[in-house]
């Protein structure tokens, strides 16, 4: 089931707009240009920036209409990696805020329109086909709330609020919420981070740089062996990328420990959100990792870990989850939020 977002006034307005749609992450930015009109969304061009070699979103969007003469459109909608307040956000792992005022100022665009990366993802969802999903458990949903997971960079978590008769996003920071060991071996886990971050958060664990993080620990402190042709490889492409594959291929037994333990804790994740917002409707899993290693998560390891939980098993048993596989959704929401908020 894929969650229907003020689908009535998509379907029923024909005035045609134009919107600038970003996804702003601490890795990437993805820029596209929409035209919206009578439930068609058509994409004009796209293009993908580096997001440090940039000192301000402004600086992207600008680059953007130069390069490809574009006349400027009604209204610009980025999707943030941080939290948005009041139109402006801090985004945690890039060193450049954001704040609708100044870029509104500094395009020469009117309405600029700030929200949550994760929030925009949750938009998206309204517009996907079945065959952007893959079903990772198929549950026995109904009618109740959803929610969003988004490992990547960071971890992004958002909520979709079931009024009776449409879903309403709503963004939350519970990435950043503090890492609750369960095994002996989190334990020890969570001892080795905390020396690294102090506070160990979900993020530490269940994001790009926590496979890297975990991968050191069980190098370190368990000191499982490393190959030497993985340490070449991981020198030479993103670490987390070359553990992953490595995984997937079984390649190399502390990257398959690795991503088990990352498998492992993102189906907790998904747990403690679908216990906390009663997401009878799904959890939706986006974000750059999950749709790779796909494989991985359709063993046994994830559905299992995901319904053991206190006393609700009978409830996880009914939440279906499924992986995001369309990597646009970030920038369809937010075109779709900025033409119809």
């Amino acid at each position: 089931m894929i969650p229907i977002i003020f689908s009535d006034r998509l379907l029923q307005s024909n005035t045609e707009r134009t919107v600038l749609a970003a996804d702003v992450g601490g890795t990437k930015v993805n820029l596209a240009l929409y035209t919206i009109s009578a439930g068609k969304m058509e994409a004009r061009q796209t293009k993908q920036y580096h997001s440090a070699a940039f000192h301000s979103f402004s600086e992207i969007a600008n680059s953007f209409f130069l390069e490809y003469s574009i006349e400027k459109p009604g209204s610009i909608c980025a999707g943030v990696a941080g939290a948005v307040v009041n139109g402006k956000a801090h985004l945690v792992n890039l060193p450049w805020g954001i704040s609708a005022e100044q870029v509104s100022d500094e395009t020469g665009v009117g309405k600029v329109t700030l929200i949550n990366d994760l929030e925009a993802n949750a938009y998206g969802l309204a517009l996907l086909k079945d065959e952007d999903l893959t079903t990772l458990h198929k549950g026995d949903p109904f009618a109740g709330n959803a929610a969003i997971i988004a490992p990547g960079t960071g971890l992004g978590e958002a909520g979709l609020f079931w009024d009776g008769g449409f879903y309403r996003p709503f963004a939350t920071e519970g990435g950043h919420c503090d890492f609750a060991p369960r095994t002996d071996l989190d334990t020890e886990l969570h001892t080795y981070l905390k020396q690294i971050h102090g506070i160990v958060s979900w993020e530490h664990v269940v994001s790009g740089p926590g496979i890297l993080s975990v991968y050191k620990f069980l190098r370190d402190v368990k000191k499982m062996e490393e190959p030497e042709w993985l340490k070449n490889e991981m020198q030479i492409e993103d670490p987390s990328a070359a553990i992953s594959e490595a995984a997937l291929q079984n390649k190399a037994e502390i990257c398959v420990k690795a991503m088990d333990l990352f498998v492992e804790h993102l189906a907790r994740i998904c747990t403690i959100i679908a216990l906390k917002m009663k997401a009878t409707g799904g959890i939706f899993l986006g974000g750059g990792i999950a749709p790779k290693i796909v494989k991985l998560l359709q063993e046994e390891l994830f559905v299992e870990t995901f319904t053991t939980c206190d006393r609700q098993k009978d409830l996880m048993d009914i939440i279906p989850i499924q992986v995001i596989m369309n990597d646009k959704t970030a920038l369809l929401g937010a075109a779709f939020y900025g033409a119809y908020s």
